[in-house]
C-alpha cells in the first residue's frame, strides 16, 4: 500500500501514447497502470484550456489538477494527477508566489483566510529580480497540492535559452527557493519535483568535461553559475564555491536520486532527440525528486525509468513506504495521505466523494466538464433501464443550457466508440436531439443517411445526385448490390451500355469509362499522394514527383486500369533517383540540413544514420555514428 510519485516531462501531453505498451488502449488510465504510480507530475504539457479532453480530465478514479499559460500557446504548462483510492490532498493552488486567483475567486490564494492557505509566500525582501510576481505565474509553470503528510510542488523551470530570459529564470528560481525554504520553516514537509532545467554535478552531464574545455570554462565556473548554485545550496552534499549566499545557509532538501544511487554513471533523465542521442545514453539529469529531512526516511526507493520512451525526458520516481515513523510512532502512510476521517489504521473509513473531497481548483468543476462523466462509465451500467435513465437525465440537462464544444465532441465520440446505437431506435432520436445537426451528420455513416433520404416518399427536396447513387441507380438490372466498390472506379465498364444513351451525355449513366477515369486521371493532385522516399528523415535532396498530363483515348480502344504507383515508377527509371552515400557501416547515410548560422547555414549534408555514443562524438570502430560526412553537393552519385 506504498505509494509511488513520479514525475515526467511528457513534453506535450500527447506523447506518451506513442509508447508501446498502450498503443492499443490509449488512455491516460493505461499510462497510469504502466507508470504504476499513485501521483503523477507532468511537465510542458503544451495545451490551453480549449486544448482539455475528456479523456485527458475524465480519467476514472483519478482527480487533476492543471496550471496552463496564460497568454502563450502550446507552450510550458504543469499537471498533477492523483489516485482517489490512495491519496488526497486537502489544498491545492497553482504558482509560486500566491497571487493569483482560485478558480470563481477574485481573491489571491495569499489573502486567503489563514486555514484556507497552503502559506509559505515569498516576500518582497526575497525576490531580487526586477519581474513581477503575476509575470512568473502567467506561464503555468507551478501546480502546489497539500496532503496532511506534505506539501507537493510539481515545478517546470524555465529552460537557457538565450539572454532574454536569463532575468526571468532568476526571478523564477529566487521565488522557488524561498517558497520551500518558508514552508520548511514552518514546520512543513516539502516535496519538490519536476523538470528543474539544471544539471547539478560533472556526474550528472555526459561529455561534460569536453564541453567545458571547447568554451573556455572552468568546472568552478560551471558549478558557480547561480541556478546551478541554487540547486547546490538548496541540497543537501551539494558543491558550493566560496561562502553561501544569505538566506541560504543551510540545505534543506535531498536529492533521492543520488541518496539511493550515489555513485552511479549515466543516470540521464533528458536527451536531445536531433542528435538521436538516447540509445546511446548521451543525456543530462535534469529532473528530480526532492523532499525534506523529515520525510527523507519515509523513502524505500527512488529511480529512474530510462526504458520508457514517448518523450524526450523519462520518468523519475519515488516511492513511499507502507508504513512511517511519525513522532515515534509506525502509522499507515496513507492514513496520512488523506483526511481524518477517510483511512484510520490502513482501513478505509468511507470512500472518496467529489462532493465533499473534489478541491476548487480540481479540472473536474471546468464547466466544460463539471457534472460529466467519461465516455467508458456511461457504457459501464449493467442493466438496460439503467442507461436509458441516464440518457434522459442528460436530455434534461442539456435543454437548460447550451451544448459547448466539448460536450458536443463528448455525444460524437459516444456514437462512433460505442457502436451500439441502432439508427431507428427512438432512443437515438432522443439522445441526440439536443445535438447540432453537424455533430450527427460527423457520427453516421453517409450511405445510410443517402439510403433513408432515397426512402422518403414524402420529403420534396431535390436529392444531391452523388456518385454512390448513381452507380446504384446503374445496377439495379444487374448484379443488385446498393453501391460500387472502389475498384469499380478504376476498371472499364465490361457491359454494354444501354440502347438510347450515349456516353458522355446528360443520360443519367453519370459514371462512365471516361468520367471514372477522369476522377484520378495523372496531373491532379488532390487525387494523387505525392511520396516522399525519405523514411521520415529530412532529404531536401530528393525532388517531389510529379504527375503529368492525362491522356484520354475517345475511342475507348485504352481500357488499361491507371495505376498511379507503376507510373510512378515509370518517372523513376526515366528522371533517375538520386542515390545516399554510404557510411562506414556501409549502410545509407541520412540527409540533414545546417541551422546553425554562418555561411553553411541552409546547407544539407550527409551522416552515418546510427545513433550518438556514449562519448557524444563520432567514433570509428564502434557501433555507433561513424565520421561519415559529405556535404549534398559534393555528391553527385546516381542511380
Amino acid at each position: 500500500m506504498g505509494i509511488r510519485i513520479t514525475t515526467w516531462n511528457v513534453n506535450g501531453i500527447r506523447n506518451p501514447f506513442g509508447y508501446q505498451p498502450w498503443r492499443e488502449n490509449r488512455t491516460f488510465q493505461a499510462m497510469f497502470d504502466t507508470l504504476e504510480a499513485d501521483i503523477v507530475i507532468m511537465q510542458e504539457t503544451k495545451i490551453q484550456r480549449k486544448d482539455l479532453r475528456d479523456d485527458m480530465v475524465l480519467v476514472p478514479g483519478w482527480d487533476v489538477y492543471f496550471s496552463l499559460p496564460r497568454f502563450k500557446k502550446g507552450y510550458s504548462g504543469v499537471a498533477i494527477y492523483t489516485r482517489n483510492s490512495k491519496c488526497c490532498p486537502i489544498r491545492a493552488e497553482e504558482g509560486i508566489t500566491g497571487v493569483l486567483c482560485p478558480a470563481n475567486s477574485t481573491t489571491k490564494f495569499r489573502d486567503l483566510p489563514e486555514d484556507q492557505q497552503i502559506g509559505g509566500y515569498p516576500k518582497l525582501g526575497q525576490l531580487s529580480s526586477s519581474i513581477d510576481e503575476a509575470t512568473l505565474d502567467s506561464e503555468g509553470r507551478c501546480v502546489i497540492l497539500e496532503f496532511p503528510a506534505f506539501v507537493l510542488i510539481g515545478v517546470y523551470s524555465p529552460a537557457t535559452r538565450d539572454e532574454t530570459r536569463s532575468e526571468f529564470r532568476l526571478g523564477f528560481i529566487d521565488a522557488l527557493d524561498a517558497r520551500v525554504r518558508n514552508l520548511v520553516s514552518m514546520g512543513k514537509e516539502v516535496i519538490l519535483t519536476g523538470d528543474l532545467n539544471i544539471i547539478r554535478s560533472v556526474i550528472d552531464s555526459a561529455g561534460l568535461q569536453e564541453q567545458l574545455r571547447k568554451d573556455g570554462m572552468t568546472l568552478n565556473d560551471f558549478i558557480s553559475m547561480p541556478t546551478r548554485r541554487f540547486l547546490n545550496q538548496i541540497v543537501f552534499g551539494g558543491k558550493v564555491i566560496g561562502a553561501r549566499d544569505e538566506g541560504r545557509e543551510q540545505p534543506v532538501l535531498w536529492d533521492l536520486c543520488r541518496e539511493f544511487h550515489p555513485d552511479r554513471p549515466g543516470m540521464y533523465t533528458c536527451w536531445e532527440t536531433k542528435k538521436n542521442a538516447r540509445p546511446g545514453n548521451f543525456g543530462s539529469r535534469i529532473d528530480y525528486v526532492l523532499c525534506s529531512s523529515g520525510i527523507k526516511d519515509w523513502f524505500e526507493d527512488s529511480n529512474i525509468q530510462e526504458g520508457l520512451l514517448g518523450s524526450d525526458h523519462c520518468p523519475v520516481f519515488a516511492t513511499l513506504r507502507d508504513t512511517v515513523d511519525v513522532g515515534g510512532k509506525e502509522t499507515h502512510i496513507i492514513d496520512k495521505m488523506n483526511p481524518e476521517d477517510m483511512f484510520r489504521g490502513g482501513n478505509r473509513l468511507r470512500e472518496w466523494s467529489a462532493a465533499k473531497d473534489l478541491l476548487p481548483m480540481s479540472a473536474k468543476l471546468i464547466p466544460e466538464f463539471d457534472r460529466r462523466r467519461s465516455i467508458r462509465d456511461m457504457f459501464s451500467k449493467p442493466t438496460i433501464p439503467t442507461m436509458k435513465k441516464e440518457a434522459s437525465s442528460q436530455d434534461r440537462a442539456s435543454q437548460g443550457r447550451t451544448d459547448t464544444p466539448s460536450s458536443t465532441a463528448l455525444l460524437t465520440a459516444t456514437a462512433v466508440e460505442a457502436e451500439i446505437v441502432d439508427d431507428s431506435s427512438t432512443a437515438e432520436q432522443s439522445t441526440f436531439s439536443s445535438t447540432p445537426r453537424s455533430s450527427i451528420t460527423d457520427s453516421v455513416p453517409k450511405p445510410s443517411i443517402a439510403k433513408r433520404q432515397a426512402a422518403s416518399p414524402s420529403s420534396n427536396r431535390p436529392q444531391k445526385k452523388n456518385k454512390a447513387t448513381l452507380s446504384k441507380s446503374n445496377s439495379k438490372s444487374g448484379s443488385g448490390n446498393s453501391q460500387s466498390s472502389l475498384m469499380g472506379f478504376f476498371k472499364p465498364k465490361t457491359t454494354a451500355p444501354t440502347p438510347g444513351l450515349i456516353e458522355g451525355t446528360d443520360g443519367g449513366i453519370g459514371d462512365s469509362t471516361a468520367e471514372r477515369a477522369a476522377a484520378v486521371v495523372p496531373g491532379d493532385s488532390s487525387s494523387l499522394t505525392k511520396d516522399k522516399p525519405n523514411n521520415g528523415l529530412i532529404d531536401d535532396d530528393i525532388e517531389d514527383w510529379e504527375p503529368g498530363p492525362s491522356k484520354n483515348d475517345d475511342s475507348g480502344k485504352d481500357k488499361e486500369v491507371f495505376d498511379p504507383i507503376k507510373s510512378k515508377e515509370s518517372w523513376s527509371k526515366l528522371l533517375g533517383k538520386r542515390v545516399a552515400p554510404r557510411c562506414e557501416h556501409d549502410e545509407s547515410c541520412i540527409s540533414l540540413l545546417t541551422k546553425k548560422p554562418g555561411i553553411n547555414c541552409g546547407r544539407s549534408f550527409y551522416i552515418c544514420p546510427r545513433p550518438l555514443g556514449p562519448s557524444g562524438d563520432k567514433e570509428q570502430g564502434t557501433p555507433f555514428r561513424c565520421r561519415t560526412f559529405i556535404w549534398s553537393s559534393d555528391w553527385n552519385g546516381q542511380q
